[in-house]
């Protein structure tokens, strides 16, 4: 395809973000909670973390401030909840660093055979995928996690990007909103939505 290549790193902002702040282990609240009861605090289901840290982000005044919002998203959402799961995410994560992607394709197949339900480990492989150029490829996988998890702002920027680099700009524009709408302060996304926004209105003179 005519799209250009894009330094890894810049996939990696799109697609992973936080990558290495969202891997170390978090932290145990119920273990704190018995070592620190108390008879009022009733800790929250990860669905329900994950919600209230969804409104923090909207919320979220500036772009330094929302993006420590995101990182801790990102860690609830890389806690598979398995010691295997976990450990083929890291390897995976190292032969993608590596620029080893097929072993990294392997790894995660694994992943989203065992953890069908796991949103993150479709997103990985979308992401490998994306840096391979395989567009298609990478746009199912974004798919499956969007069904997932609707509100995965890193796959529907990679969405996103695919769809600008595939020249269809109004739909980028479209998914770059709806980046916008459960992460406001993102902005590589608002540059493309301004760009996108500029480009179409003036095809349209």
């Amino acid at each position: 395809m005519g799209g250009g290549k894009f330094p890894p790193m810049r996939i990696f902002a799109i697609l992973c973000l936080a990558l290495a702040v969202a891997l170390p282990a978090a932290t145990n609240v119920a273990g704190a909670q018995q070592r620190y009861s108390s008879p009022v605090a009733v800790p929250m289901d990860r669905g329900e973390r994950i919600d209230e840290l969804f409104s923090e982000l909207r919320r979220a005044r500036n772009e330094a401030a929302a993006q420590r919002v995101a990182n801790r998203i990102w860690r609830e959402w890389f806690r598979s909840g398995s010691a295997s799961i976990d450990l083929l995410m890291q390897r995976a994560d190292q032969a993608m660093k590596a620029r080893r992607f097929h072993a990294a394709l392997d790894l995660l197949d694994q992943v989203v055979t065992i953890a069908p339900n796991y949103p993150e480990g479709w997103n990985r492989r979308a992401t490998v995928h994306f840096m391979m150029n395989d567009y298609s490829k990478s746009m199912a996988d974004i798919e499956r996690t969007l069904r997932l998890e609707p509100r995965h702002f890193g796959a529907l920027a990679g969405m996103a990007q695919i769809l600008k680099n595939t020249g269809r700009k109004q739909m980028a524009l479209d998914a770059y909103m709806r980046v916008l709408e459960v992460y406001p302060m993102m902005r590589n996304a608002q540059s493309e939505v301004g760009e996108l926004a500029d480009e179409l209105a003036g095809q349209g003179i």
